[in-house]
């Protein structure tokens, strides 16, 4: 028997955002980025570091898993994040989960690892620009000068109270990734909206 049932479309947690942080984007004259990167692959990887597992996933995923804390190795179109001595965020392009999670798989073979997709549990901000440290910094506890937290960086942290993972990125003026929960990404796109006010 056919499938019949009506195939729901995809809509991102900051779906109805967009219009505004494209807004502000344009009202900042440069100084600020303001946009959702939606739907971006993310695995949670959790293996021994210090294993041959490691060196075979980084091998599969072309780069190596980064074994220093807070921070960040990218690769190509894929990106890991450290978040614990045996834990790390796999951030590829939107679509590409079921790959990565089935190439890592594939790399452990039968070695210990969790490998979990969980793409769905939050969305991306992107806070990019020459006043994106200011902004952040008002609801950061974080030190985000850029010899404390420059490219390649990474922290668990809180951003006007809500968790997150924040990433700097390593290419020029490439900004932040600012990593939520889906269920926050509209009360934080809110609070970056109403903090950008004086940029704009």
């Amino acid at each position: 028997m056919a499938d019949t049932a009506p195939t729901a479309r995809r809509r991102s947690p900051l779906a109805d955002a967009a219009p505004r942080l494209a807004a502000a984007t344009r009202s900042s004259r440069g100084a600020l980025r303001l946009a959702e990167l939606p739907f971006l692959a993310q695995v949670d990887v959790r293996l021994d570091a210090k294993g041959p597992t490691a060196d075979a996933v980084g091998l599969t995923l072309g780069l190596q898993l980064p074994l220093e804390p807070d921070t960040v190795v990218h690769a190509g179109e894929v990106t890991a994040v450290w978040l614990g001595p045996d834990e790390w965020l796999v951030v590829g392009r939107p679509g590409t989960e079921r790959d990565l999670e089935s190439r890592i798989r594939a790399a452990a073979g039968d070695e210990p690892i969790a490998v979990t997709d969980v793409s769905a549990q939050r969305t991306t901000l992107l806070v990019g620009g020459p006043r994106a440290r200011d902004l952040l910094a008002h609801g950061c506890a974080l030190d985000l000068h850029p010899r404390a937290f420059g490219p390649g960086r990474c922290a668990q942290t809180t951003l006007a109270r809500a968790q997150v993972v924040l990433v700097a990125r390593e290419e020029t003026r490439a900004g932040f990734w600012v990593l939520v929960r889906s269920s926050f990404a509209g009360y934080l796109a809110d609070w970056l909206l109403d903090a950008a006010v004086e940029y704009v």
